[in-house]
């Protein structure tokens, strides 16, 4: 069995420990109300690290959480009392021209892949925040400003390198280990340790988006007219509906600082010359009371609410799919929309139609293609005094608007659920996730994440 002192020099990236003087900071993560302390952060450099890590913690049975961005919703890339596998050195992106496609390393995150593509007039599905973790967002899904035109971020994975519970590394692909590469794209880090990502790049470079807001007074009228457009709308429009407080700073116009407002954040993906035709009947609608849209380069749109929501905040999140945007249902979010309780708190509806929704609800773990919007509701505020505050509003406002939902929710805005809460999310795929997390984690060695555990409470688990 390896002891501390051989695991350390074994590493070539680093291993911190709580006397080390940089453990308090690296120990934090996005979500400043997750405030755990691990055992050990293993710093990993390359594959090398990560296998060694792996075999340590399941050598001597020790708590394991692996963290790529550390912007997880729960916090789940950190645990208490364990070791952490820190993947943010493992970063490196290569583009292949010819095959219009971008290899990333686990610790990148998606403005490092938007850094590297982006000067070739490319890109693939990511999120809102470029500073999120391509392998939390990926492995959860992924939703983002291409997801209507291009699909999630897991339909434009092919490939991925693993290391597996037992210490070894694997490709998984359309090719070999498909049951693997299923698994991992929707069914988070349940599986093994991701150290690579290969995705599919499409033409993407300028885009004509920005967020366009609205009167809270109007937001009834806004949300009513806006449920029908998106269901009907081209692939190349996307846009997410949120109620926000607007932020006191440049270059949002002072007589808007800090009131309520609804609004829609668009990003369209057609050529230029063609967006202010496409965006006639947006304008035609009504006037809004700011309108930001225009031509962007797609890394300033990815990047836009990156300043307004930094590392270190308070969020406490919950999540739901939903199929339709009933009137009874637009009361409801009415209602809470003008009880945003801080600055930072907000609801926004992430359309998941049009090129999503073309793939069967069989082909990836994730379970709600028929769905039209992922929506997610966010208490956020950077005063821990206010934590209690922004809980239960969210709380509350979930519970009200839960019962117009679908069922389950996008794991990467879920918080620890609970089991019932994941089988909902999983629906039918469940069961072989179970077969699949048996096969490759029989003891669950994965088990800080959304988890899929490999055996009923009541199985005894023989292992070899």
């Amino acid at each position: 069995m390896t002891t501390i002192k051989e695991f350390r020099e074994s590493l070539r990236g680093g291993l911190i420990e709580s006397s080390d003087e940089e453990y308090e900071d690296t120990r934090k993560v996005y979500n400043a109300m997750i405030n755990k302390y691990p055992r050990m952060i293993a710093r990993c450099i390359d594959v090398a690290d990560v296998i060694r890590s792996v075999n340590f913690a399941r050598e001597n049975n020790i708590l394991l959480s692996i963290r790529s961005g550390g912007h997880n919703a729960g916090g789940l890339g950190i645990c208490d009392d364990g070791l952490v596998i820190d993947l943010s050195k493992i970063n490196y992106t290569r583009i292949d021209l010819q095959a219009k496609t971008v290899v990333a390393g686990g610790g990148c995150t998606w403005g490092d892949i938007d850094h590297a593509t982006h000067v070739f007039g490319m890109a693939t599905p990511s999120g809102i925040v470029s500073t999120t973790g391509v392998g939390g967002l990926t492995t959860g899904g992924g939703i983002g400003y291409l997801t209507r035109k291009y699909g999630l971020s897991i339909d434009n994975l092919l490939a991925v390198d693993v290391v597996l519970a037992d210490g070894s590394f694997v490709v998984a692909d359309s090719n070999q280990n498909q049951d693997l590469f299923w698994a991992i794209r929707g069914g988070g880090g349940n599986f093994g340790v991701v150290t690579s990502f290969t995705f599919k790049l499409h033409p993407v470079s300028m885009l004509y988006g920005g967020p366009i807001l609205y009167e809270l007074s109007e937001a009834e009228e806004v949300m009513k007219w806006y449920r029908e457009l998106i269901k009907d709308a081209p692939d190349d429009l996307n846009g997410f509906f949120a109620f926000l407080t607007v932020p006191p700073v440049a270059p949002f116009p002072e007589h808007l600082h800090l009131r309520k407002m609804c609004g829609i954040v668009w990003a369209f993906t057609g050529p230029i010359e063609s967006a202010e035709e496409s965006f006639s009947r947006i304008r035609s609608f009504r006037a809004p009371a700011l309108d930001f849209a225009g031509p962007i380069p797609q890394p300033a749109l990815q990047s836009m609410f990156d300043a307004l929501y930094p590392p270190g905040l308070q969020w406490y999140w919950r999540a739901d799919f939903v199929k339709e945007l009933s009137d009874e249902a637009i009361t409801a979010h009415i209602k809470f929309g003008n009880e945003l309780p801080t600055m930072h708190s907000s609801m926004h509806l992430y359309p998941i139609n049009g090129a999503a929704s073309r793939v069967s609800n069989t082909d990836t773990p994730w379970n709600y293609r028929d769905a039209t919007w992922a929506m997610v509701i966010v208490g956020v505020d950077p005063d821990p005094a206010n934590s209690e505050k922004i809980t239960t509003w969210t709380k509350q406002y979930w519970e009200d608007l839960h019962p117009y939902s679908a069922g389950g929710a996008y794991v990467n805005f879920m918080m620890d659920e609970g089991e019932e809460r994941v089988k909902a999310t999983y629906g039918k795929n469940y069961e072989r996730l179970v077969t699949i997390k048996r096969k490759y984690d029989p003891t669950n060695l994965f088990k800080v994440n959304q988890n899929i555990k490999p055996y009923a409470e009541n199985e005894t688990v023989v292992t070899a």
